[in-house]
């Protein structure tokens, strides 16, 4: 008789978790606190557009490259639709420049070196770095958990020609290859390449690694956005076997004998079955749902000293306009103000704005879904969300900022916003439950960079965890190779050997 799983969330790592769970021969359910799959993975509705809330692009899609195979046998690869751009970003300057993130290698250092000729070195060893990131390979093919001498030894031949690399550029921040440019320009723009907002510590080998993948195109966006990924997952799911229930939040993790043996929904039910999965908020999951229990300093330490991704401020605009004149980009233009002016808690020098014209399915025909979003302070809207008017208030404020701004920069823009609506990181607490309102769970930094984290807690058996709270850097090849990883932990437990399948011509192989 096959055990059975339960799996807390239906986002995209608690579908992967039930996905290689119902290949490996598992019973699995996922309980759901909210109508609908996918987690931070999603869109919403308003007036007769679409708001995507989390996807740029996705790693993995062309064939022979990393995670391709995971999103194979997710079924992405077969249900969705996906396109490539040129550009990864604008960053403009007050003088009129502008600096075109090219996801070519060789457009971005011809680009680079137009701007700033006498950056020559520095740009050489950028772009140079971004070629050696391409023959670097992620392994995900095995649970960093089950790791053993032999696969140790593999990952250190595989690794070692990068040895002398990763020792020049494992402790470069993308702050430190800036203030390497002699050319004023460049030195103010290159921050932004990566679309953070005083981003700490965050390493250059991270987004060297992205723009690799950009090179290799193998970072399509998804036509129909975040919640239709979400969808063709969740169907692959069904159509494995497994079971979805949701608006059935968990409140507890039930145990016996240091034995994780079911959940305890909101409405007071319980459910046991023989192995507990979380792919909930990681502290929730830890200090709530498991009262702190098993723990130890390390864990303790991830929460209370880790930085984490910035909660996000989303402002999501309707505009009557089709924006012919604007280029495709990745992540978006990102412009500066005449002078500073204070959005929310803070005064802000740019916008970065994203015009969804390569999506026609977010707006109706001839307009445009436009996204603007940037880093807030979670405490300042917790304390603001106290006081339900002032709270309105203020996202009523901050529309209407945006808009003018906007307007300022694309003229006539402001006359033909039909939609609005402002997204906080309470919003984010509300419908995802992550803590302090985090988009994509721990930063990656320099000292972070290499961390692994188990997805297993100390003292407690039949209990595995997967998620963005797994491992730093978030991304959602990340979480879906997490929700694989539980289940390669679970078969090598039960002495079973893992497998994989794929969906081919819309069936189960």
């Amino acid at each position: 008789m096959s055990k059975s799983i339960i799996i807390i969330g239906a986002g995209v790592a608690g579908l992967s978790a039930g996905c290689y769970g119902q290949m490996n021969g598992y019973d699995t359910k996922i309980y759901e606190m909210h109508t609908l799959p996918g987690g931070v993975c999603t869109t919403w509705k308003r007036k007769g557009y679409k708001i995507d809330g989390c996807i740029h692009w996705l790693t993995g899609t062309k064939p022979g490259t990393d995670f391709y195979r995971i999103w194979e046998e997710l079924g992405v690869m077969q249900g969705s639709t996906l396109i490539e751009h040129e550009e990864y970003a604008r960053i403009e300057g007050k003088d009129g420049k502008v600096f075109i993130v090219y996801c070519d290698i060789n457009r971005l250092g011809q680009h680079m070196m137009e701007l700033a000729p006498e950056d020559k070195d520095v740009i050489e060893e950028f772009t140079n770095g971004i070629r050696k990131m391409i023959h670097f390979h992620i392994p995900w093919e095995k649970a960093s958990d089950l790791f053993g001498p032999f696969d140790v030894l593999k990952l250190m031949k595989m690794m070692f020609p990068f040895f002398g690399f990763f020792r020049i550029w494992g402790n470069i921040t993308i702050q430190d290859v800036a203030q390497r440019f002699k050319n004023p320009f460049m030195r103010e723009a290159f921050p932004y390449i990566f679309n953070l907002e005083n981003p700490p510590e965050f390493p250059i080998m991270a987004v060297m690694k992205v723009f690799a993948w950009m090179n290799q195109k193998t970072t399509g966006y998804p036509i129909g956005g975040s919640l239709e990924l979400a969808r063709v997952i969740e169907e692959r799911y069904l159509a494995l076997g497994g079971k979805i229930h949701y608006k059935s939040r968990v409140v507890k993790i039930l145990t016996e004998n240091d034995r994780a043996v079911g959940v305890r929904l909101a409405d007071g039910s319980e459910h046991r079955d023989d192995i507990v999965v979380s792919a909930a908020d990681g502290h929730t999951t830890i200090f709530d749902m498991l009262d702190g229990k098993y723990i130890n300093n390390k864990i303790r330490g991830y929460y209370d000293k880790l930085a984490l991704f910035p909660p996000l401020i989303y402002v999501g605009l309707g505009v009557n306009r089709s924006f012919e004149e604007v280029p495709s980009t990745v992540t978006g233009i990102d412009f500066p103000f005449d002078k500073p002016i204070t959005i929310g808690e803070k005064k802000r020098n740019r916008l970065s704005v994203q015009f969804y014209t390569f999506d026609p399915t977010l707006a109706p025909e001839g307009k445009t879904f436009v996204r603007v979003h940037f880093a807030s302070d979670y405490n300042y809207w917790k304390k603001l969300k106290q006081d339900p008017e002032r709270y309105k208030a203020e996202k009523e404020q901050i529309a209407e900022k945006v808009v003018a701004l906007l307007d300022r920069r694309f003229p006539g823009l402001a006359a033909q916003v039909e939609m609005r609506d402002v997204a906080t990181p309470m919003t984010w607490v509300r419908y995802t439950g992550n803590w302090r309102g985090s988009f994509e769970g721990w930063i990656e930094t320099t000292k972070t960079m290499r961390m692994r984290m188990s997805q297993m807690l100390p003292g407690l058996k039949n209990f595995y965890m997967a998620g963005q709270w797994v491992q730093p850097g978030g991304s959602l090849p990340a979480v879906a190779m997490s929700g694989r990883n539980v289940t390669q932990i679970i078969c090598k437990k039960d002495k079973k050997e893992f497998v994989t399948t794929r969906m081919l011509n819309n069936t189960n192989k």
